[in-house]
């Protein structure tokens, strides 16, 4: 049964290609590389090459020499007031805070949640007070 098929010619088919992707093609535009090529066969692949998503990122922003991800700690010159609160960057309407007081460790590290929907967020252990610096998105998690 399968000999008579091996004996049948096969006739090639046209390649379809959507309109909207031919000239991207044929521009040489390519994608953003946050997918890596994968490992060879064979051969124990890399953290490069397996990677994807935010931990590529990640990976390609330390190649770079570049903390995606501002994993620093906050400089405590002061101690947050009402009129002068401690900002705190943020790409996202909330951020979790470990405060330990002022001057640096005077206390146990306490975990705040600042948000935007607050004005000022203090600790309860050395009054310090947090304000949301945020320079998000506000519309970004309205997209269901």
């Amino acid at each position: 049964m399968f000999s008579a098929l091996r004996t049948l010619p096969l006739r090639a088919r046209p390649i379809a290609r959507t309109f909207v992707t031919t000239p991207r093609v044929f521009a040489g535009h390519k994608a953003a590389a946050l997918l890596g090529d994968g490992g060879k066969p064979g051969e124990v692949p890399t953290d490069e090459n397996q990677a994807t998503g935010l931990e590529r990122l990640e990976l390609l922003g330390k190649m770079e020499g570049v903390d995606v991800f501002d994993m620093n700690p906050l400089e405590m010159t002061r101690i947050g007031t009402l009129e002068d609160p401690i900002k705190i960057y943020s790409l996202f309407p909330e951020r979790h805070v470990g405060c330990t007081g002022y001057p640096a460790d005077s206390h146990d590290t306490i975990w705040l949640t600042v948000t935007n929907s607050k004005k000022n967020h203090r600790c309860p252990e050395c009054g310090s007070v947090y304000a949301l610096d945020f320079h998000g998105d506000p519309h970004a998690h309205e997209h269901h």
